[in-house]
């Protein structure tokens, strides 16, 4: 199966993985970023993934953070999604899909485990962001907030064209206390 969408402007053959891919290191980036957050530049795209410290895509106002939020996108542009288990007494009627992802660990060629964030309003309310099977763009922009789940994805990052850092935040790993 050929993943990926990179094209080698030269020949038109399909990015070898192995030289490199933007969406692996992106996601690289951010592993190492979420395990050492020191550094401190400036950049003007306030959602650039490459951004630093860890907090920069916020304002950091003696805030902890420790995950950079991030989706990715298919080939064909659509957002991917991933299923979570949610705490029953909380979703009643609510789709539990995500777009949302903390890189957890990255391996091999660019394959990576991404924890799936459950995506909640300014209130901390869970946020329904499918409709029909689809993912709601409208219902994206209710999302404020991440709580952490215990569903958690191994994907090749080969297999994504585009990458979209969201923002930093605190994720608390061990309950589902929203972040």
């Amino acid at each position: 199966m050929s993943c990926g969408c990179g094209k080698n402007e030269n020949t038109g053959d399909k990015v070898n993985p192995i030289q490199g891919h933007c969406v692996c290191e992106a996601v690289r980036f951010i592993k190492r970023l979420q395990d050492t957050h020191t550094d401190d530049d400036c950049f003007d795209c306030d959602t650039d993934c490459f951004m630093r410290p860890l907090g920069s895509l916020v304002n950091p106002a003696n805030e902890r953070f420790n995950t950079r939020v991030f989706s990715l996108l298919t080939e064909d542009g659509d957002f991917f999604k991933a299923m979570y288990r949610p705490k029953s007494h909380t979703h009643h009627g609510i789709n539990c899909f995500s777009v949302f992802f903390r890189v957890q660990n990255i391996f091999d060629n660019c394959c990576a485990t991404l924890m799936v964030l459950e995506p909640l309003d300014k209130d901390g309310k869970p946020v329904d962001i499918i409709d029909c099977g689809k993912v709601n763009l409208e219902k994206l922009c209710k999302v404020e907030r991440f709580r952490a789940t215990k569903s958690c994805i191994t994907v090749d990052l080969n297999c994504f064209c585009a990458i979209q850092c969201i923002k930093d935040t605190f994720v608390t790993q061990c309950s589902t206390t929203p972040a």
